[in-house]
């Protein structure tokens, strides 16, 4: 004879709500922004502008939280170049122990300005036209992905297809 209730899991086995998904998870990575709902992207570039490490974040999240994640994974070299959303004394502090010189521009609300390199800092050019080539791969440009590792899968196979191939 058939129940028309479902089975009972006991809830030692199971984690998850009634749609499949896992609870505590990260989630969908995807935050408000003024420009809408989008996903951010934090990577590490070598001289020539390839990928050595990408982090996903949702859109509303600090740059900091970026790059507390990506900062033990830094190679070892004498400059980082970095975008001003890094702008922090903690993470300037944190490069100079691991013996790395910090060229990033300051934030304007900052009190005390930071020296600027310009001539140095015109090389970040290339990070930005990494990021422009991973954006012409529809798939990443558009998300199409729910899940942040199959989207963080599918930058690190754009990628390689676009440095290594």
């Amino acid at each position: 004879m058939r129940s028309s209730e479902p089975a009972q899991v006991p809830e030692s086995s199971w984690n998850g709500d009634r749609h499949g998904r896992q609870k505590g998870g990260r989630g969908r990575l995807i935050g408000r922004t003024k420009g809408g709902m989008n996903t951010k992207l934090h990577a590490i570039c070598d001289s020539q502008g390839r990928p050595i490490d990408l982090f996903v974040t949702a859109g509303q999240v600090s740059d900091y939280i970026g790059a507390r994640a990506l900062l033990s994974r830094l190679p070892n070299v004498t400059w980082l170049l970095g975008d001003r959303g890094y702008d922090a004394d903690w993470f300037r502090e944190a490069l100079q122990d691991k013996g790395m010189r910090a060229r990033i521009p300051g934030r304007k609300q900052r009190k005390t300005p930071v020296k600027d390199d310009k001539r140095r800092y015109k090389r970040r050019n290339r990070t930005e036209i990494m990021f422009g080539r991973l954006k012409d791969w529809r798939r990443v440009a558009t998300r199409y992905d729910r899940c942040p590792k199959v989207f963080l899968s599918a930058i690190a196979l754009a990628a390689i297809i676009i440095y290594w191939l």
